[in-house]
């Protein structure tokens, strides 16, 4: 790829992702009070982050099956309101074990 393409594609990208960031500041001049639109505006940021982890947490491992292992030993711990580094330990450690046995 040429340095031009680059600063090109660059550009682009910039422009795309400001104006995603903009628009919503330069159209809603008013407080939000609809009780549905503040609550999905609120969970906005975590059902992005879920949809880009979650492709990458079953291929991040030799098999899938230890990657699904894994990521069930992950939802169970955090869902019974674990710490983030326990979860993440216990999920490892999951893997782990599975791969040795595998």
């Amino acid at each position: 790829m040429e340095l031009k393409e680059f600063f090109i594609y660059l550009f682009i990208m910039f422009g795309v992702t400001y104006f995603i960031r903009v628009i919503p500041f330069v159209a809603i001049k008013s407080k939000i009070n609809n009780q549905w639109m503040k609550s999905f505006l609120y969970y906005i940021p975590y059902s992005v982050l879920a949809a880009m982890t979650f492709p990458a947490v079953l291929y991040a491992t030799s098999s899938m099956l230890s990657a699904f292992i894994g990521l069930l030993v992950a939802v169970v711990f955090s869902y019974r309101g674990e710490s983030l580094t326990k979860v993440a330990m216990l999920a490892c450690i999951a893997v782990f074990l599975t791969e040795l046995f595998l």
